[in-house]
């Protein structure tokens, strides 16, 4: 018997034994193509040498020291290399282990920052239905995946929710994508209203929504209107690209896509590819001198933070992705979903492919037509993952697509170093698995 915790009781997983490219292997020798890079975490695929040597040579070096003490060469590096990347005015880099303590980083600074300058009636969160931010309280409690929360509700603080951007479901007919895109972006406009602007702090939000609504991407203009909105009302715009950055939407960061700039954006998963636990909160400078010229002490912090040899496995990550990855991921994320758009664009129960890089979803209706959603009774996205798995092909089923409750959908997040043979093994694969379960 196990002693491991698992994540389901009722269910035994086999052990993973091997990983190589974009294969992972269980103790019996069964192959399986990782469509989802884990939980969009492993961009680089598994095996690679050169983060493996990266890792190795850090911990023969300094494996690891306490950042209230230190700072280390490899944070240093990592954080020069991502301010040199990044958008708009992003310049300080908070490291940590992964995207639950970057949101959770990321709120505790919105709160500090505005403490710091004396207005401390600000206390809500804006952040939308439908979206996920990790699986801490406060994390948690700012997204809005019913299911995740329900059973934590009552030891949650409160957030307001809005609209997501979901033209499948949102758009009305005769409406323009634009329009469309302005009318839930003023949701923002309205709630603050409600609530008072003067008591809110951030609005949270990502920029291609992930586990939630399976790779949701904007309409155009959707996001300047949000940052207008903000700029009028003194609000920051937190964004979150723990599951959609580092690549996986064909830009660096997602956000670049839009022709905007945030005030403080968490990244993860991409980040360490996997081969180390490591994350990051990214703040403009106005922020951080703000706390700087006060207090001169942020109220957070983590064992881990900072971490050396996840900060070296970083570097190395990173050298990979702007050494020509995000360009790949981006040039078959528009062969893939075109395969995808040419296999199932007409399927009866395929109501929508949309996404970003190779970051995709399927959305899977009873009807096309009428975009009906299946009985959540039959629970379709789990049969979806075991006949997926069964044949040899990890991807991301979730419930709850529409409300928290009706929907299915599949998220595809391969790895960016998948060929041309890849798309064809993964539109196999799924569509022998749709053919048995739909």
């Amino acid at each position: 018997m196990s002693h491991v915790f698992a994540r389901h009781s009722k269910t035994t997983p086999p052990q993973a034994a091997t990983g190589k490219g974009v294969y992972l292997y269980d103790a019996d020798g069964k192959q399986y193509f990782d469509g989802s890079g884990g939980a969009a975490v492993s961009c680089l695929g598994h095996g690679d040498p050169d983060v493996i040597a990266a890792i190795q040579a850090q911990v023969a070096e300094l494996a690891y020291a306490h950042t209230s003490f230190f700072t280390s060469a490899p944070a240093e590096e990592l954080a020069d290399r991502l301010v040199a990347e990044a958008p708009g005015a992003l310049e300080k880099v908070y490291f940590v282990s992964g995207g639950s303590e970057a949101v959770e980083a990321a709120l505790k600074l919105a709160r500090q920052y505005f403490v710091e300058k004396g207005e401390t009636s600000r206390r809500h969160f804006i952040a939308r239905r439908q979206s996920y931010h990790g699986n801490t309280l406060g994390a948690l409690a700012t997204g809005g995946n019913v299911w995740r929360k329900q059973a934590f509700a009552p030891i949650m603080v409160d957030t307001s929710l809005i609209s997501p951007c979901y033209a499948y479901r949102g758009q009305q007919e005769g409406e323009s994508a634009f329009d469309y895109g302005q009318r839930v972006a003023n949701e923002l406009e309205t709630e603050l209203e409600r609530v008072g602007p003067e008591t809110v702090i951030a609005f949270v939000a990502e920029p291609v929504v992930g586990a939630t609504l399976g790779a949701v991407a904007p309409v155009e203009g959707y996001f300047k209107r949000i940052r207008e909105i903000c700029d009028k009302h003194g609000i920051l715009l937190i964004l979150d690209e723990v599951m959609c950055g580092m690549g996986r939407t064909g830009s660096l960061f997602a956000h670049a896509q839009e022709g905007i700039t945030a005030d403080i954006v968490t990244i993860a998963k991409g980040l360490g590819a996997g081969y180390q636990p490591i994350g990051a909160m990214m703040c403009t400078r106005e922020i951080h001198d703000t706390i700087a010229g006060g207090t001169g002490f942020f109220q957070h912090g983590h064992t881990y933070i900072g971490h050396p040899t996840a900060c070296a496995a970083g570097n190395a990550v990173l050298s990979k992705l702007t050494g020509g990855l995000v360009k790949n991921c981006a040039a078959m994320g528009d062969r893939l979903q075109a395969a995808l758009h040419s296999e199932f664009g007409q399927h009866p129960h395929i109501g929508d492919i949309r996404g970003r890089g190779l970051f995709l979803g399927l959305e899977v209706v009873e009807d096309r037509g009428s975009k009906k959603p299946f009985d959540p009774a039959k629970a379709v996205n789990k049969k979806l993952k075991q006949t997926a798995f069964a044949n040899g092909l990890l991807c991301y089923p979730m419930g709850g697509t529409v409300d928290g409750q009706l929907g299915d959908h599949v998220l595809l997040a391969p790895p960016f170093i998948m060929e041309d043979e890849h798309v064809g093994e993964i539109v196999e694969k799924l569509k022998k698995t749709f053919d048995a379960v739909l």
